[in-house]
């Protein structure tokens, strides 16, 4: 096999989670914002793609170095090891970003990148004319931060977020990979019975639910690299083979999604459905102001709304009040809101033991955690 260097990108706030996944997986890693390198082989890009739950997409570096001028972009690019990679049907899309850089513009980048990497390919396959792209797909990016090109491979295809179990969403849906970063800062665990009292289209349970039966975030999908041919499909065999393996699904959950929108429980069970916990997680209506919870030392995790919007921010805040006054009665438990509220621990009545800044999609917001007195 041969060994490549990784870069599992995330999003901003969330790296220190992706590295702790990475190296529980068996690699070393180093951490920049955004992006978490490792080095590995072909089994470590199906691995870390099977079941990496925070991060967005696994990378694969195939070069970097610095370019001022749009000639030594097509030089230096095209020097690389192209043919290692790309098959000569391969079919090859340039994305590309420049950020505080000389080469600013980014359609000529990535048709330079392009046109460097077609010359490479007709020169190592013995080809004239055009390539015909139409084999397996490759998603290639150049990004330009500061002068510096980094030129990379996406091995996921689509976001790791798409985990094949969401058929149904509301207006503002929190991103799977989210959802299951806020459940791993809380450390839950399914001795301890887990609610949502805001849970929309059930994301959060149901990555509860994953993660407590260990359930490869990426079981029930597919990845571009399955279908490159350097890729050995028994890799991926032995990935899944894996998976199932590691997979506790006697495990017993005590998970519970409640929302005051009756059609929003609906989609969420229909999701739950899709994702195999059925008869594992309970969504009920009920209205936050009606919440109960049941047990001790329990784990209570929402995304309420943000009162983004005009004449919102007097039900955010109320929410926030609400939460905080029920919470209180229940000492034992844990309580984690993510908010963009600048006054929600006044609006809570308490100050957080903790708080994280994340950012769901562009929005700025704050992970509060209000730790329980265990008992």
């Amino acid at each position: 096999m041969t060994n490549y260097k990784l870069v599992a990108t995330s999003a901003m706030g969330l790296e220190s989670i992706v590295a702790d996944e990475v190296k529980e997986l068996g690699f070393e890693t180093r951490t920049e914002n955004g992006k978490v390198y490792f080095d590995g082989d072909e089994y470590a890009i199906a691995k870390t793609n099977m079941w990496l739950r925070v991060a967005d997409r696994v990378r694969i570096i195939v070069g970097e170095f610095n370019a001022t001028t749009f000639d030594n972009l097509f030089e230096q690019t095209k020097s690389l090891p192209w043919e290692q990679y790309l098959p000569v049907d391969a079919k090859f899309p340039v994305a590309g970003k420049s950020v505080k850089s000389t080469l600013y513009s980014v359609p000529d980048c990535q048709a330079i990148v392009k046109k460097a990497i077609v010359e490479r390919l007709k020169s190592a396959y013995n080809r004239v004319g055009f390539l015909d792209e139409t084999g397996p797909l490759f998603k290639l990016e150049v990004s330009i931060l500061k002068d510096k090109v980094t030129l990379t491979i996406d091995s996921s295809g689509a976001g790791l977020h798409k985990r094949g179990y969401r058929i149904g969403q509301g207006d503002a849906p929190l991103k799977e990979t989210l959802a299951a970063a806020l459940v791993r800062l809380t450390r839950w665990n399914p001795d301890r019975p887990f609610v949502d009292p805001f849970c929309g289209s059930g994301t959060i349970p149901i990555e509860a639910a994953m993660i407590g039966q260990n359930i490869a975030p990426g079981y029930n999908r597919e990845f571009s690299s399955e279908h490159w041919p350097w890729m050995d499909p028994a890799i991926w065999d032995r990935v899944r083979e894996e998976a199932e393996d590691l997979a506790k699904y006697d495990q017993p959950l005590d998970i519970t999604g409640f929302d005051v929108d009756a059609k929003m429980i609906k989609v969420a069970q229909q999701n739950a459905v899709e994702a195999g916990f059925m008869d594992l997680i309970r969504f009920e209506q009920r209205d936050v102001k009606d919440l109960t919870v049941e047990g001790l030392n329990g784990v209570l995790v929402g995304n309420p709304p943000y009162g983004e919007r005009l004449g919102e921010l007097e039900e955010a805040e109320e929410l926030a009040r609400i939460i905080g006054h029920i919470m209180g009665e229940y000492p034992s438990w844990s309580v984690y809101m993510l908010s963009s509220l600048e006054n929600f621990e006044t609006m809570y009545g308490k100050k957080a033991t903790k708080k994280r800044k994340l950012f769901n999609g562009f929005i700025r917001t704050d992970f509060y955690q209000y730790w329980g007195q265990r008992k």
